[in-house]
């Protein structure tokens, strides 16, 4: 009995680890993502400066939306090499990376020290960043799937997505603490770069605990297959496109909401209610803090829920909820008021942990063991690639074009349309051993 106690306590030891340092290396991607959107207009004064405010800030969008384009790439190499050599190579690997380019752009003289060179070397570092991103969340989420109970691999993998709001939250809470201390003058010129130089340290800690775990106990009986020649080695990306081309394909529809609504909602609202609305600074800072403390609390009931009722069903509430409340979301943004704003975005937010307190254990369960990382990067890193870097950039220019402020709503309900259609598509594997789909 003692024995049994003690691999039990083992087990839940090597789960927590690993919940941790799946936590931890999100967590300072999303920081990062998080510190460029909230700082996007001193960003862009110290990278674009030019007599138009409105173009210099679609230019720092288009940074941030460029940067995404290398993320099927990376995905592609990522989940292979996650596929081929274990989930801890990967994510180890990526962690060095990503935490150096975040480094290293805090580090960047701007426009008015280097010229042109300094938009050059910005568009460079965060295409960096998102090479070695791409494989991050989709590496955190397997690796937390293939450990967890099946009956509980909800909750599990809602800690990615929970980490990457607590990125965001810090990232906000970053912002707003430093535009209530310093003065404008002293946030434009040294005080957005300190976010960027804390990815140094905080990638070495990440790398340090991976370092440190074996491959998930699913991933290492397929190996040891493979070893036993009772299995061919892994080919993943040439098995993905052969065999799995339809759930490749419904994945991907599934997370163009998650990357849409991620990044209108959590990152571009801020500086939609900045921008557009007039909001000061310090509230629009505030009510995304709000926010984001409310969407970490939701997200682990969500994945609670997902466990109990299914991943389907939720995924499926998340689209309509989008689809019906956007719209009149975006009316009531438009008034400015505090109160009214803060109430819609917490709806949002509501909306928002339904899709993704669910999504990552939906995709994680979609394919097997042999393309499970392959399946899930490319999948989720195309669909963020299109629509979730370019959200940002695309909503400024919806809005520029039409002349109504509403039409980042309508661009959500359509992506919700699509995102609808593919959930009705999808199969439930909610509760089964991975090994087993």
């Amino acid at each position: 009995m003692e024995s049994k106690a003690d691999a039990t306590e083992g087990k839940g030891s090597v789960i927590r680890k690993v919940a941790a340092s799946s936590f931890l290396g999100n967590f300072i991607e999303w920081f990062d993502y998080a510190t460029y959107s909230y700082f996007a207009v001193v960003i862009a004064n110290v990278f674009f400066p030019g007599d138009d405010p409105a173009l210099a800030l679609m230019q720092t969008f288009a940074v941030f939306a460029l940067s995404f384009l290398l993320r099927p790439v990376g995905a592609i190499f990522r989940g292979s090499m996650g596929d081929k050599k274990g989930r801890k190579w990967a994510l180890s690997t990526s962690i060095f990376l990503m935490a150096g380019a975040t480094f290293c752009i805090g580090l960047l003289p701007g426009f008015s020290l280097i010229g042109i060179a300094a938009p050059a070397l910005l568009l460079l570092l965060r295409m960096l960043q998102g090479f070695s991103a791409s494989g991050e969340y989709a590496g955190a989420a397997t690796f937390l799937a293939e450990y967890a109970p099946a009956n509980k691999r909800g909750v599990y993998c809602s800690i990615v997505p929970a980490s990457t709001a607590t990125g965001l939250l810090v990232g906000s809470t970053f912002a707003t603490i430093m535009y209530l201390l310093l003065p404008d003058s002293a946030v434009s010129e040294w005080g957005w770069r300190i976010p960027f130089l804390l990815a140094g340290p905080l990638g070495f800690i990440a790398h340090y605990i991976r370092a440190r775990l074996e491959d998930s106990p699913t991933y290492r009986t397929m190996m040891a297959k493979v070893v036993d020649k009772s299995e061919d080695a892994p080919r993943p990306i040439r098995t993905l496109f052969r065999n799995h081309k339809k759930e490749l394909v419904i994945s991907f529809g599934a997370a163009m909401l998650n990357a849409v609504g991620f990044y209108t909602v959590l990152t571009y609202l801020p500086v939609y209610l900045e921008s557009v609305v007039h909001m000061a600074p310090y509230e629009s800072s505030l009510i995304t803090t709000i926010c984001l403390v409310t969407y970490v609390a939701f997200i682990f009931g969500s994945g609670h829920l997902s466990d109990r009722f299914g991943r389907k069903k939720m995924l499926i509430i998340a689209c309509v909820s989008f689809i019906v409340f956007t719209v009149p979301a975006f009316v009531l943004l438009n008034t400015g008021d505090f109160v009214a704003v803060l109430v819609v975005e917490l709806v949002m937010c509501a909306a928002l942990t339904v899709n993704d307190g669910t999504l990552s254990s939906y995709l994680a369960e979609t394919f097997p063991t042999e393309v499970r990382y392959s399946g899930f990067a490319l999948s989720f890193n195309l669909a963020n690639a299109l629509f979730g870097g370019s959200a940002p950039m695309v909503a400024t220019a919806l809005i520029a074009l039409t002349g109504s402020n509403l039409a980042p709503a309508w661009y959500t309900v359509g992506v919700s349309c699509v995102a609808l259609v593919a959930m009705v598509l999808s199969h439930e594997h909610a509760g089964k051993e991975l090994a087993d789909v």
